[in-house]
């Protein structure tokens, strides 16, 4: 098929992401994807015909994209469409499972793996299984909320019960779902136990990136969340060395990566296979909830290919904004000063340095800094020692999910990132 230059995308897979998915496209280098994605997490949970705890785009067929190439995915918007939505801490029904909650669900009732549910009535036990109407779902809210927007899209306020019920009465009017989409709707379950908090909306895509080289639940393509595929009891079962060779760490929640960010993803196997999904309107750094708000919304990226640029993770450039304070570009007048020390110091030519972000991912946060100083030092050619030095004067580690996903930030000279052939995108997203 001819390659376009922009896509309109709302299909979406079964939770499965890999070489054996069906492929949108083909997207011409440098075009542009418009997707009205469905919410990640609790819906999904809640839906035993979806593979994972998310419902992501069908992967997009990237013109040129080879396997050791890397894809540049510049994030022009995020829009988000709920008008509420609901999440919470979870809590695990081991009777409706086997091995995972969200891969081989079990009616507690007739005991069918994968059974067909349905939406029926409001409140934790309304996703009832098809055959025998028994409460079905594998998780439940320990603690949760419902929480409604602000038409402009600034505040969230979690709403009280009375609300959340009238939310759950009319689920498709407040969460807006995709019409392809497949999941239940979480606010039909209407938690509400906190009640008048309100914070403000930054919303960022949880689900971006390029298709592992083999097939996984999507919610599971990550260092960290991929550990229980490790000779789990279910076909998606993997060992360790597999993981690491085939996750692409796409399964992200970082809230760096919203509008204005640009991210950097390895390709695994031809035509890189770009995907999207799991908006969040708003997170904390760590995530510690295990969950946040996920809503439906509309993404608009550019996909380009850097050829022969082949990274381990991905890398992101953040919006000048969500650098630590020690990665973000010095100005006119602090460069001046440090032009005078080093004058006085016989330096005669400072470096012109900039920042870049490498996302880590293990078994725990050491093994995910461990991780990210390695891919920093392979992608810059230097020893791990001079990455942890620059890292700690000029950025830091950041943590972006428990139990094992960080950000290693650094600022390198305008040489090394040259070297490494990405200096046009770095200059381009810093440079004043």
């Amino acid at each position: 098929m001819k390659a376009v230059e922009t896509l309109f995308v709302n299909e979406f897979t079964d939770g499965i992401i890999g070489p054996e998915s069906e492929f949108l496209g083909p997207l011409r280098d440098g075009g542009t994807i418009i997707a009205n994605t469905a919410p990640g997490c609790w819906g999904p949970m809640l839906t035993p015909a979806i593979k994972g705890a998310n419902e992501v785009t069908k992967p997009v067929y990237i013109e040129g994209a080879d396997i050791g190439d890397s894809v540049v995915i510049e994030i022009q918007s995020i829009q988000v469409t709920s008008i509420a939505t609901s999440s919470g801490v979870e809590e695990r029904l081991v009777d409706r499972y086997i091995s995972e909650p969200f891969l081989k669900v079990k009616c507690p009732g007739c005991g069918k793996l994968h059974p067909q549910t349905t939406v029926n009535g409001i409140g934790s036990d309304a996703i009832r299984c098809a055959t025998c109407y028994t409460d079905t779902a594998p998780v439940k809210f320990a603690n949760g909320y419902t929480m409604a927007f602000h038409p402009k899209g600034e505040i969230g306020v979690t709403v009280g019960k009375e609300a959340a019920r009238k939310i759950a009465s009319q689920p498709e009017h407040y969460l807006r779902l995709p019409e392809n989409a497949v999941q239940h709707p979480v606010v039909s379950l209407a938690p509400s136990d906190l009640i008048g908090v309100a914070t403000r909306m930054r919303p960022f895509i949880g689900e971006i990136g390029t298709a592992p080289s083999k097939s996984m639940p999507a919610s599971n393509n990550a260092g960290d969340s991929g550990l229980p595929l490790v000779n789990a009891q279910h076909e998606w079962q993997l060992t360790k060395d597999e993981l690491v060779k085939h996750c692409t760490d796409g399964h992200l929640h970082l809230p760096q990566v919203r509008a204005g960010a640009v991210l950097i993803c390895p390709v695994r196997i031809k035509g890189a296979g770009v995907y999207l999904g799991d908006i969040h309107a708003m997170q904390g750094a760590g995530q510690v909830a295990g969950h946040t708000t996920n809503v439906s919304g509309i993404i608009q990226v550019k996909v380009s290919v850097l050829k022969k640029v082949a990274v381990e993770g991905p890398v992101v450039l953040p919006h000048t904004d969500d650098l630590p304070f020690l990665a973000k570009p010095l100005s006119k007048d602090e460069r001046k000063l440090a032009r005078d020390v080093a004058e006085e110091h016989g330096i005669k030519q400072m470096e012109e340095a900039f920042p870049i972000a490498v996302v880590g991912t293990g078994e725990s946060i050491n093994g995910a800094t461990e991780s990210a100083l390695y891919r920093m030092a392979k992608l810059v050619n230097i020893p791990v020692t001079e990455v942890k030095n620059r890292a700690t004067i000029t950025g830091g580690v950041e943590i972006g999910r428990f139990p094992g996903l960080v950000t290693v930030t650094a600022q390198f000279p305008k040489t090394m990132l040259k070297n490494a052939r990405l200096f046009k995108y770095v200059k381009q997203q810093y440079d004043d």
